[in-house]
């Protein structure tokens, strides 16, 4: 995958730096499992593509290892994976922002359960 000239951009690299600076240089992913690891990547929450007017905002970015952000992305299609997705709904929820359609929850069909060895 060619990398994007975007990321070149002198706002771009104050921007990521800002973010790095304020996480410490840690991975505030594995930060939540108590798990100390260094970052070395800034990631978009909602992804810049999709969302061009949160390309720039802090509360969007997340600093995390490369491991970690390989982990938010299928590399393949460059699409959220689940673990993606959470975290862009997680942060709708602290942000008091609508979770938007398409990351919006897949509900769980409801059906028939079993108890004490029976199908109700």
């Amino acid at each position: 995958m060619e990398r994007d000239p975007w990321y070149e951009s002198p706002k771009w690299r104050r921007i990521r730096l800002s973010a790095l600076r304020r996480d410490k240089y840690q991975d505030q992913e594995a930060k939540r499992f108590g798990k100390i690891k260094p970052a070395d990547v800034v990631h978009h929450i909602f992804p810049k593509n999709e969302y061009p007017q949160y390309a720039y905002c802090l509360w969007n970015l997340i600093s995390v290892s490369r491991t970690t952000h390989n982990t938010f992305h299928d590399r393949e299609t460059d699409e959220l994976t689940e673990k993606g997705m959470e975290l862009l709904r997680r942060t709708c929820r602290k942000q008091n922002m609508p979770i938007p359609d398409k990351y919006q929850e897949k509900k769980k069909k409801r059906g028939a359960f079993a108890r004490d060895g029976y199908q109700y």
